[in-house]
C-alpha cells in the first residue's frame, strides 16, 4: 500500500507520529504500536506493512530502527517476510483476547510434558505467557516445508496415500531409526518404531496395553508434567508419585512401591530439568529387570541444549524394558501431531493393534514430508538455527531471573524450553503468586501445579515463545509482585 508523507516525523501509516514516541526506545514503541494494530484488527491478516525505508523517512528515525522492529514482529509471528512481497501481517493473526499461543489457563493446567492436552486460552489482561510447553511457533520452517511438501506431492504414488500400515508411513520409520541411531544412540528397526499423534497418543496406547494385561499402577516422577499424569489417570491407571532430588527420581522409592512400570523424563526431568544421573541410571535399568517391568522414556527436549553434552537415551541399554516416544511438538509446532513410539518388542503387536483400533494409523503426507526433511537434511538444519535463537532467549531470561528475582534458584537452564525458580519456602503460596503475575500481566506455572508430594514453592517460567526483551520485561514484573508480596 502506499504510504504518503503528513510532514516529516508523521506517516498515514497507523497515523503514527514521531512526537508520540518516548525519547528513547523507539524500536520498542514501533513493535508495540504494530503488535496493538493487529491485536486490535486495524491490521487485518495479509496487510503489508510500508518498505523500511520509506517507514524510516516519514518518521524520520533512522532505517536500523524499523528493521528491529519488523524483525521483532517476525521473531514474534506477528508478521512475516516473504521474497518479493515484502512484510506482511501474519495469515493467523488472532484478535487480542485470544491466545497467540494456547496455553492453559491458571485456574486448570492441562500442559503435559509435550504442551497443552487441552486447547485452552490466556485469560483477558494477560499480554506476556511463559507457560511451559510452548514452542517458538514463528520459528516453524514454513519454505522448507513446502519445497519438502511439493517433493512429496509430484513423487508420492497411488498406494502411498491408501490406509496402509498403522505403524504409520514405511519411508518415515526408515528416515526415524536413522536419525535416532545418530542423535539418541537407539538401536530399532523401522519394524520397531510406531509412528503416533504426539507422546499424548504414546501414554494412551501404552496404557490401554497395561490395562488389558491387568496392569493398573504406574509410578511417576513428582514433580512431573501434571498433563501427562492425568492423562494416564483417565486411561484407568493409578499414578503413584516418587520424589525427584538432583539426581533424579530416588529408585530407592521407586522399589518401594508395588508398580511394575514407570513414566519417566530422563534427560530433561520435567519441570525441574535435571539429569537421571549415572548411579540412578544403573539402579533403574536392574530394578526393572529385576521385576520383568517397563520403563516409558518420555524424551522430550532432547534436541534442545545448550550448556552440555547430549545424554543417551535409556533405550540403548534395555530395548526389551524401555518404551521410547518422542515428537516434533517442540521442534516443529505442537499443531503437526507428529511423534514416534518405540516399544519393546514384546508390547509392539499389542501397541499396534490399539493404534489400529484408535484411529487406523496417522496422516500419511505430514508423515511423507517430515520424511523428506529428514533425507535432505532440512530438519537438522531447522534445529541447529531453532537451537541458537532459543539459547538467546534462554540467557535473556537467566540475566532478567538474577537481576530481578535475586533470592530464587535457577533450574533445568541447560537445556530444554524452560526454567525452573524455586522460591524461599517463607510460608507463600505459589498459586498466590501465580495469581498476582497474571494480575500483572504475566502468566507462569505454579511448580504446585505439576506436584503431590510437599516441596518448596517455585515458578515454571516457558521462554521459548518470547524475545529477549519481552522476556527480560516479563521478569522485571514478576520480580515486582514477588518482592510485593513479600513485604
Amino acid at each position: 500500500m502506499g504510504v504518503a508523507t503528513m510532514a516529516r516525523g508523521g506517516t498515514d501509516f497507523l497515523q503514527l507520529h514521531r512526537r508520540d514516541a518516548p525519547r528513547h526506545g523507539l524500536t520498542a514503541w514501533l513493535t508495540g504500536e504494530v503488535r496493538t494494530a493487529v491485536a486490535e484488527g486495524r491490521l487485518a491478516p495479509g496487510s503489508p506493512l510500508p518498505p523500511t525505508r520509506t517507514l524510516a523517512l516519514d518518521l524520520g528515525v533512522s532505517r536500523g530502527v524499523v528493521v528491529e522492529a519488523y524483525r521483532r514482529l517476525v521473531d514474534e509471528g506477528v508478521v512475516e517476510s516473504r521474497v518479493g512481497a515484502g512484510t506482511l501481517v501474519a495469515g493467523h493473526a488472532v484478535p487480542q483476547d485470544t491466545v497467540r499461543n494456547a496455553a492453559p489457563s491458571p485456574a486448570a493446567p492441562d500442559t503435559g510434558t509435550t504442551g497443552p492436552l487441552l486447547p485452552a486460552r490466556t485469560p483477558a489482561g494477560v499480554d506476556v505467557d511463559l507457560s511451559p510447553g510452548v514452542p517458538d511457533l514463528s520459528a516453524f520452517p514454513r519454505a522448507a516445508w513446502l519445497r519438502a511438501e511439493r517433493t512429496v506431492l509430484a513423487t508420492a504414488g497411488a498406494a502411498d496415500l491408501g490406509y496402509g500400515d498403522p505403524r504409520g508411513s514405511a519411508r518415515l520409520r526408515t528416515e526415524l531409526a536413522t536419525w535416532l541411531a545418530r542423535t539418541r544412540g537407539l538401536r530399532a528397526s523401522a519394524e520397531q518404531i510406531v509412528v503416533v499423534a504426539g507422546v499424548a497418543q504414546s501414554l494412551a496406547l501404552l496404557a490401554q496395553v497395561l490395562r488389558a494385561r491387568g496392569d493398573t499402577t504406574t509410578a511417576m516422577e513428582d514433580p512431573c508434567s501434571r498433563g501427562a499424569r492425568d492423562a494416564l489417570t483417565h486411561w484407568g491407571l493409578d499414578v503413584l508419585p516418587v520424589p525427584v532430588d538432583e539426581g533424579g527420581v530416588r529408585i530407592e522409592e521407586l522399589a518401594a512401591t508395588p508398580a511394575r512400570t514407570v513414566v519417566l523424563t530422563p534427560a530433561h526431568q520435567f519441570p525441574t530439568g535435571v539429569v537421571l544421573a549415572p548411579d540412578r541410571r544403573r539402579e533403574l535399568l536392574t530394578w526393572v529387570r529385576r521385576v520383568d517391568g517397563l520403563v516409558v522414556e518420555d524424551d522430550y527436549d532432547a534436541e534442545h541444549r545448550y550448556d552440555r553434552a547430549p545424554v543417551p537415551a535409556l533405550h540403548a541399554s534395555a530395548p526389551g524394558h524401555v518404551a521410547h516416544t518422542g515428537s516434533t511438538s517442540k521442534t516443529l509446532a505442537p499443531g503437526m501431531r507428529i511423534g514416534w513410539l518405540v516399544p519393546p518388542p514384546a508390547l509392539l503387536a499389542e501397541v499396534v493393534a490399539a493404534k489400529h483400533a484408535n484411529d487406523l494409523g496417522s496422516p500419511v503426507l505430514p508423515q511423507l514430508v517430515l520424511a523428506e526433511l529428514l533425507t535432505s537434511g532440512a530438519y537438522d538444519r531447522h534445529l541447529r538455527a531453532v537451537r541458537a535463537r532459543q539459547r538467546a532467549r534462554r540467557d535473556a531470561v537467566v540475566a532478567a531471573v538474577r537481576e530481578h528475582l535475586p533470592t530464587g534458584r535457577i533450574g533445568g537452564a541447560a537445556a530444554g524450553l524452560h526454567l525452573l525458580v524455586t522460591l524461599p519456602d517463607d510460608g507463600r503460596e505459589d498459586t498466590e503468586l501465580a495469581s498476582r503475575a497474571r494480575d500483572a500481566g504475566v502468566l507462569v506455572h505454579p511448580l504446585s501445579w505439576h506436584r503431590r508430594l510437599p516441596g518448596p514453592p517455585g515458578l515454571v517460567l516457558g521462554y521459548a515463545a518470547h524475545t529477549p526483551d519481552r522476556l527480560t520485561d516479563a521478569v522485571r514484573r514478576l520480580g515486582r509482585v514477588v518482592g510485593s508480596s513479600g513485604r
